[in-house]
This record gives structure tokens, sequence and C-alpha cells, in this order.
């Protein structure tokens, strides 16, 4: 490959790339259309825009009482205004708690993005079954409602009892770690 070739491809995606950034064509709904009345009125069109400078993703169609969410650009990875409902975070002493606790059982599959924990089928010290956990921490607070575990045997699930008793343990040893954590 000549180097004029490769400069000539270089240009040809770097005008892709500046062209797919603009966010005017498709998405705007007149890319066919010469006179623009396609999108609806000057206040509507103005009103379809999206307010970039203060974080707003939203955009009116048919008035202010009717909003649609309007799709991303890829300049909006490097903006810090995510949504928190997207957003997916978990609470570290929940996290870190659950990996104590269950430490007994091996790890299968670990995401500290979703807040999965996946294990396989361990025996305790000193118990005689082998069981196979789950848990996932839903939630960045440090609360009951944040964590959810799935406790089972190699015959089927475990007793309402047993299960309660885990979640407690990982929820003290989350609130140790905590106070700890606040003590240095």
């Amino acid at each position: 490959m000549t180097s004029r070739t490769l400069l000539k491809r270089t240009a040809i995606l770097g005008l892709c790339l500046v062209l797919a950034g603009c966010g005017k064509g498709i998405s705007s709904g007149n890319i066919f259309s010469g006179s623009g009345n396609a999108a609806g009125t000057s206040a509507q069109r103005d009103a379809n825009q999206l307010d970039h400078l203060s974080g707003s993703n939203e955009a009116v169609i048919d008035g202010p009482s009717r909003r649609v969410q309007k799709k991303s650009t890829v300049w909006d990875i490097f903006g810090g205004n995510g949504d928190p409902n997207i957003t997916v975070e978990v609470n570290k002493y929940l996290w870190q708690a659950s990996l104590e606790v269950l430490d007994f059982l091996p790890i299968q599959e670990v995401d500290p993005f979703s807040g999965v924990i996946v294990t396989g089928y361990g025996t305790p010290p000193g118990g005689g079954r082998a069981y196979k956990a789950t848990v996932y921490v839903t939630d960045p607070a440090l609360d009951a409602r944040s964590l959810k575990v799935s406790i089972r045997t190699q015959g089927g699930a475990v007793s309402a009892d047993t299960q309660r008793a885990v979640e407690n343990a990982i929820l003290t040893r989350a609130r140790q770690l905590r106070v700890r954590d606040s003590q240095l």
C-alpha cells in the first residue's frame, strides 16, 4: 500500500467521522427534503434540537406536553452527565462483604459493573452440603434492598431462613467495612 493510498483512506475516514459527529442528517428527519418543511414549523424544529449545555436529552415533538427521548451522539461518551437510571453503580461495601462472606465458594463469574457474582458449588467450613450462590448488588446504597442473594444446593433451593442468614451476614460485614473506613 502506497503512502498516497493510505493518505486518501485516512482522509475519507476522517471526513466520515466528522460528518457522523455533526448530528444533522438522517436523525433530523429532513435529509431528503429540500425546503425543510418536513420537520414542522420553526418552533418545533427549535424545540427538537437537543440542549447539550444543560445536559438535557429530550426533544419536544407536538408541543410541550409530549416528550420523546432523542438518540445520543458519539460525543456523549466524553460528557460526565450520564443518566443515573442507566448508569450502573455498585456499593463497594456490599460487593466486598459478599466476596468475603462467600469466600469458601469458588468464583465462576464476577462482573463489578453490573453487580453480579456467580459462584460454583462449594462446602462451607464444618459443613457437609455443597452450596452455590448468586449475588446481585443492585444499588449504590448500603441497604438491604440493594442486595439480592440466591443460594441453592444440588438438590434445589435452600430454605428462606438460610438465605436470610447469608444476606444478614453480608449486610453485617458491609456495615463493619464502612465503619472501618470511616475511622481511617
